[in-house]
């Protein structure tokens, strides 16, 4: 298998026009191999993507001192330094810097809001309207992306196309500009840095934008790296760790990492497209027959998400 054929280019322009089916029968045969493929024609206009990468590398390259003014103080919204996470198995953390929004919740109104542990007013740096504005747009136009994927994957799976909308409501969606300053080069046989260490992702979808730089690979079924090479005009699509589950293993959550072989810095925009907190992911949603059992106990999306957030945070030494 190539890796072309095993991470294959999907194009949403025929689900955009209604043949929602076509496009779950060719995320199925991915999602049942790699858990990866490409997308194009996925919504998200070049305009929309250079406006926060412009605005996104403007702020990664002030002083660390500024920067750490708009450090997280709930749901890790904000600016996260270098080696604040680090993934299972690793031994040193991710050599890398994100600055993390979800929802704009207005403040007079978050009594009416959830109240949970992953989402929280977002923290926007002072005097940098262009920057909020543009990571807004972003993330309103990879929802629309994200929803019109979650159609076809219901399709795949048998179930009605709005299934995953009821889940929804106030989704788990984080979207993260991240930042590899250049490492030093490392030879394939003797890596030490990660930009991200081998992991898979914690929920449901993750749509990824990533620069001509390169460093995504993806775990074959070998068990050899491949790598995702940017393809211009595409996003990296993958499912997590809930999709599996709730797909009762059918769809596979994969290993990948990142490392920084270029010599220069690399950037990605990353957005996580999970189910409400308190929303059920029960692999007996698909009308499992008496012959299949089940994999999995039921668990909330917010529960199971916190885990491994919680997991990957590097403490701080007192």
């Amino acid at each position: 298998m190539t890796t072309s054929s095993f991470i294959p280019v999907l194009d949403l322009a025929p689900a955009r026009g209604g043949h929602i089916a076509l496009l779950g029968e060719q995320i199925h045969a991915a999602f049942i191999t790699s858990g990866f493929c490409y997308i194009k024609n996925h919504g998200i206009s070049e305009q929309c993507i250079e406006r926060l990468r412009k605005e996104a590398l403007n702020f990664f390259h002030l002083p660390f001192s500024e920067k750490d003014r708009y450090h997280p103080k709930q749901a890790v919204r904000g600016f996260n330094a270098l080696n604040r996470t680090i993934m299972y198995g690793a031994e040193k953390p991710d050599y890398k810097e994100f600055y993390q929004i979800g929802p704009e919740f207005r403040t007079d109104k978050l009594k009416d809001l959830p109240q949970n542990e992953l989402q929280g007013v977002n923290v926007w740096p002072e005097g940098r309207p262009a920057f909020r504005q543009a990571f807004l747009d972003y993330y309103q136009a990879a929802a629309e992306c994200g929803q019109l994927l979650l159609s076809a994957i219901a399709s795949s799976l048998n179930l009605s196309p709005d299934f995953f909308k009821k889940k929804y409501y106030y989704p788990l969606q984080r979207t993260q500009t991240i930042w590899y300053p250049p490492a030093e080069t490392q030879s394939a046989s003797e890596i030490t840095t990660y930009g991200v260490a081998p992991h898979t992702d914690y929920g449901c979808i993750t749509l990824l934008w990533q620069d001509d730089t390169g460093g995504l690979e993806v775990q074959n079924l070998q068990n050899e790296w491949v790598p995702a090479a940017p393809i211009t005009g595409t996003l990296v699509i993958n499912i997590g760790d809930l999709l599996c589950r709730w797909s009762n293993n059918r769809y596979r959550s994969n290993m990948h990492r990142v490392i920084n072989k270029s010599g220069k810095e690399r950037f990605s925009i990353a957005t996580f497209y999970d189910p409400d907190f308190d929303a059920i992911i029960d692999p007996g949603d698909l009308g499992l027959p008496n012959t299949e059992v089940s994999h999995y106990e039921p668990v909330t999306a917010g529960a199971y998400i916190k885990g491994r957030i919680r997991d990957s945070q590097q403490k701080k030494k007192p």
